[in-house]
């Protein structure tokens, strides 16, 4: 989903007990077994305004990372997993590097 800063800080409050916004938040769904990974929220004016290429890349960068969390990775407790793994997709997918 596509939000709003002020509906992204809205999220950060509640869940991350932050009060500014991000990029990108992802929460996983409650049922393992299901199809459905859960949810991307993305700001399109943080996104925006950190885009170094356009805003189209900076959206598809956006979303692998989210995925990537609703796939069980986590970047602050991995070692670098994640990273490793983000930028291997990125070369494969075609999208700019960090």
């Amino acid at each position: 989903m596509l939000i709003s800063d002020s509906k992204m800080i809205q999220y950060q409050k509640r869940f991350r007990q932050k009060d500014s916004p991000t990029d990108v938040l992802s929460f996983p769904a409650d049922d393992e077994g299901e199809s459905y990974l859960g949810d991307i929220l993305i700001s399109i004016e943080t996104a925006a305004r950190q885009a170094s290429g356009s805003l189209t890349q900076e959206l598809q960068l956006l979303s692998l990372h989210g995925l990537l969390h609703l796939l069980g990775y986590d970047h602050e407790a991995d070692q670098g997993e994640m990273a490793r793994l983000e930028g291997q997709l990125r070369r494969e997918l075609n999208l700019p590097s960090s």
